[in-house]
């Protein structure tokens, strides 16, 4: 998926470090962790708020091991979720050496949401580096003037310009932070893409194809838990999951007239899973309606959530 991954065999210099994407909702936080990293473990989707959690991605690039924390869109939350959504978000980046700040250029301004992440940041005294991204979406001029603007800020120490969909100014960003990051050793082997286990990253796949073939209103009101995984002697592997919605018109939407909509969601995800897992995969989904699930602590330990935040 990347052209811009180089390892060194052997290398006796060593880096390692955390480095947290942050930004507003769809400034394309998770196509850029895909890109660097060459391979799906943060789902994609148009629709705002697709992330819930910190999700971690590992990058080989030189010497140094980058693993980038994919982090929920910044943004003013209202619900008990959104908040704990918000705090995830924070809590990546205050933990991680180098912190990026997503923002999309096709936007042309600084908007509210982007303003409330640049004076978090002001109060935490943290020199961050920011990536334009969509760079193909707005003309030179503006974009040096969009650039100007955040630089006036004094909380960027670099700027980037990328496409992060078409791998534009991707590799530039990767050896700036391969160089930044301190040294130490590796945490993860090399040929390992993320810390999250294959029943959460299941669980994410066949969420993303529900927020892509869902009514707008409905995704937020579901989550996807990977219920049973079971190995067979052929290599082949069946997952079951539950798809959890809040009220009874929920679940009929998910499951479609005939059960059209659930079996064409478990076709995509199933299609997904057999290219990520390289094996043949039989996947059931059901759905249960559990009406107040998003009040539920043991489904935010399962989303890596804060209950309380």
């Amino acid at each position: 998926m990347t052209e811009n991954t180089e390892i060194t065999s052997n290398p006796q210099n060593t880096r390692c470090g955390f480095v947290a994407l942050i930004g507003a909702p769809n400034a394309g936080k998770s196509t850029l962790m895909n890109r660097m990293v060459g391979g799906k473990v943060s789902i994609v989707t148009h629709k705002v708020q697709t992330t819930r959690s910190q999700i971690r991605g590992i990058a080989m690039h030189k010497d140094s091991q980058l693993i980038f924390v994919d982090t929920p869109g910044i943004f003013l939350p209202k619900k008990r979720l959104e908040r704990a959504m918000v705090s995830a978000a924070w809590s990546g980046a205050g933990d991680a050496e180098i912190i990026v700040v997503l923002h999309d250029a096709g936007r042309k301004k600084i908007g509210e949401e982007t303003r409330s992440i640049i004076e978090g940041l002001q109060k935490r005294d943290r020199k961050v580096i920011l990536a334009l991204n969509k760079i193909d979406s707005i003309n030179p001029e503006k974009l040096l003037l969009l650039a100007q603007e955040f630089m006036a800020t004094e909380v960027f120490s670099d700027i980037f310009m990328i496409s992060a969909l078409e791998g534009n100014g991707v590799k530039d960003l990767m050896d700036h932070l391969a160089k930044t990051v301190p040294a130490g050793v590796w945490l993860y082997p090399e040929d390992q893409l993320s810390d999250l286990p294959m029943r959460s990253i299941a669980a994410e796949i066949t969420r993303e194809k529900l927020f892509l073939n869902l009514h707008d209103e409905l995704p937020y009101n579901l989550t996807v838990e990977t219920e049973s995984w079971e190995d067979f002697e052929d290599g082949s592997v069946k997952i079951t999951q539950m798809i959890y919605v809040q009220r009874e018109q929920h679940k009929a939407m998910c499951l479609g007239k005939g059960g059209r909509t659930i079996k064409l969601i478990r076709s995509k995800a199933q299609a997904d899973l057999q290219e990520s897992l390289e094996r043949k995969v039989h996947l059931f989904l059901y759905v249960k309606v559990r009406e107040k699930w998003a009040d539920d602590p043991e489904r935010y330990r399962e989303m890596g959530l804060d209950f309380n935040s």
